[in-house]
């Protein structure tokens, strides 16, 4: 009997040492070892699927922003194609919203004051908005820049009275003249321009100066014409209402607008410290537009022109 057994022992002793070359311990042994609890548990002779060593490793997955990844699939002519539609678009829609406003004036539904100021908030954010319709070439500013400069053109025209726009001179002048065409409006219109040739959506910067000429002082008008009854001690003409407002404003629709063009991929940004640099730029706006300045520059000047250089020192220094 114990012949059989030291027999039964050499014979495992023998194979694990031919085959394996490890010591003598039983596999069970040695998996249910605490020692060794770390090791896989896998038996030496179980079988592997050659699929385990031989299939191709999952490809990366790689998120571009959507404009980066459009072109990347457009020939030159679908580019060109694409721009020529958008800024089609965007002279189409900022005509349209010029036309509605006059639209509601003409039928008394709203005041031409009120009509003034929401052609002056609503036509330039939304050409802004319109900015992700162009294509990611490097010619897509200019075709952007058309829509304010074909409109800049048409301010001079009727400004000069070589042609007469009654509806248009009611929905942006103060007073009804033609002659107002040619500072405010088309100061504004300049602007827009400018801002989409030299910054486009690449940065924040020109973002941040037409929110804060567009919507910031226009809410800031609107507000302070209904409630500024108490004015600011250093200019009788502004009030506390208008600035606060164009301060809440002028902030919530710059950090919208920033997050509208960040989501979509142009740029990305630490929030906690952007909210920061945007509260100034917003504040430092605000000062400048409570100011007793209008008389020597038009606010649609000063105001994005400081915007521009606060928000530059901001974001860009």
């Amino acid at each position: 009997m114990s012949t059989i057994t030291t027999d039964a022992t050499m014979v495992e002793f023998l194979h694990l040492n031919n085959h394996h070359s490890r010591p003598f311990l039983s596999t069970q042994n040695c998996y249910s070892n605490p020692t060794f609890s770390h090791l896989r548990r896998r038996r030496p002779f179980q079988k592997t699927s050659l699929s385990h060593f031989v299939s191709p490793p999952k490809p990366l997955l790689v998120v571009l922003p959507l404009s980066v990844a459009t072109h990347a699939l457009l020939s030159p002519a679908a580019t060109l194609s694409q721009d020529v539609g958008a800024a089609a678009f965007a002279l189409g829609g900022g005509y349209g919203l010029v036309s509605a406003f006059d639209y509601l004036t003409d039928r008394n539904i709203i005041s031409k004051k009120l009509s003034r100021k929401l052609v002056h908030i609503f036509s330039g954010l939304l050409f802004v908005a319109s900015w992700p319709l162009f294509s990611t070439s490097s010619e897509a500013r200019y075709f952007a820049s058309l829509a304010p400069l074909a409109n800049c053109l048409r301010l001079v025209v009727y400004g000069l009275s070589l042609a007469t726009d009654e509806g248009l001179i009611k929905s942006v002048t103060r007073e009804g003249k033609p002659e107002e065409l040619l500072t405010g409006p088309l100061y504004y219109v300049l602007t827009l321009a400018v801002c989409a040739i030299v910054f486009w959506r690449e940065s924040p910067v020109g973002l941040l100066s037409l929110a804060m000429m567009c919507g910031g002082d226009g809410v800031a008008d609107i507000m302070g014409r209904k409630f500024g009854h108490v004015k600011l001690p250093y200019n009788q003409k502004k009030s506390w209402a208008g600035s606060i407002s164009m301060f809440a404003f002028g902030f919530l629709i710059s950090i919208g607008m920033l997050y509208y063009y960040s989501a979509l991929g142009y740029f990305q940004l630490d929030w906690n410290i952007t909210t920061i640099r945007v509260a100034v730029v917003c504040f430092i706006a605000t000062i400048v537009e409570s100011l007793p300045t209008t008389e020597i520059i038009d606010d649609n000047i000063s105001v994005p022109l400081v915007t521009l250089l606060t928000a530059y020192i901001c974001f860009q220094l």
